[in-house]
This record gives structure tokens, C-alpha cells and sequence, in this order.
């Protein structure tokens, strides 16, 4: 008997315009797949390609070893996170499996859309000192698998008074 996978997402125009969306996506099984930095560069030219493709700006991202945290804005009407997120992980991961036969991203990733009073600041803080916190490098700016498309990240890394975490966390 097959279990039933219970929807976890919002309603589908809850994903739709200029927001701010908070994206974790797990390598299959969380094997360390992103210590290898041409498959970071390649998945990461994946991301930029979709987001512009559905107008979307990549404000801060950062690759730990066995996940993709991402946060993005929406800069259109027609911006539309599930399609950026379904496509994404789609092409990475034929892209991926093409070179290594084996599965890049687990079914499922986590999203969060934020509400009014959380600062993107506070959110690209979190995603930046995920290494850290993890023991990896003792200073953000050191991981060589992080950044911002939009704004010059190292001169953000200065800790907000309001710290964020995930909600499912």
C-alpha cells in the first residue's frame, strides 16, 4: 500500500506576486553533495537562470554541504515561486542525475513566504551564518558557497536585533 503524502503547501496564489519566499531544499538522502563546487556552480547557474526567467531576485543563498537555503523576491505580478521551485529542481536534477545517474534533491522542500514584520535582512543573516552554526568556517564571509545576487552580503553580516529562524525548525 503506497502512503498518501499529506500537502504541506499553501494555496497556490499564496505563491503568486512580489513577496519574499525562505526556500530549504535537501540533497536526496542529505548525502554532502555540495562540497563538489563545480556542481554548486552549475546548480547555482540553474538558479539564476530560472529566477530571471520567472522574475524573481536571488537575495541571498548559501549551499551547505547536503542542502540549498535560498531567500528570493518576486519583482513581477506573474512571479511564481512553485513554478521557480518545480522547474529549478527539475533541471538541476536531470542535469545532475545526466553526469552521475543517482538523484540530487529529495521530494519535498520547505518553503516559507514571509509575513509583514519579518526583515529579509534578518532571513539573509540566517541563511549566511548557516555554516558557521554548523561548524564549517568560523566567519560567513569564508564559505565559498554563499552570496547575494542583489546586494554586497559581507557588508550585511552584521548580526539584526531581531534574529530570524524557521518556523518548522
Amino acid at each position: 500500500m503506497q502512503l498518501r503524502r499529506r500537502n504541506i503547501r499553501l494555496k497556490r496564489p499564496c505563491y503568486i506576486g512580489p513577496q519574499w519566499y525562505f526556500l530549504t531544499a535537501c540533497a536526496q538522502d542529505r548525502l554532502p553533495r555540495f562540497l563538489d563546487g563545480c556542481l554548486v556552480s552549475e546548480t547555482l547557474g540553474l538558479l539564476r537562470e530560472e529566477s530571471q526567467a520567472n522574475c524573481f531576485a536571488i537575495q541571498a543563498y548559501c549551499f551547505m554541504p547536503d542542502h540549498l537555503h535560498f531567500l528570493a523576491n518576486g519583482t513581477h505580478l506573474a512571479a511564481d515561486f512553485l513554478r521557480l521551485t518545480k522547474i529549478f529542481k527539475q533541471r538541476s536534477a536531470f542535469a545532475f542525475k545526466q553526469k552521475a545517474s543517482l538523484r540530487l534533491w529529495q521530494h519535498r522542500s520547505y518553503d516559507h513566504i514571509l509575513r509583514q514584520g519579518e526583515r529579509w535582512e534578518a532571513v539573509a543573516y540566517y541563511i549566511w551564518m548557516n555554516p558557521v552554526r554548523r561548524n564549517l568556517c568560523r566567519r560567513p564571509e569564508e564559505w565559498p558557497f554563499s552570496g547575494s545576487d542583489t546586494v554586497d552580503w559581507r557588508r550585511l553580516l552584521i548580526p539584526p536585533d531581531d534574529l530570524w529562524k524557521p518556523p518548522w525548525t
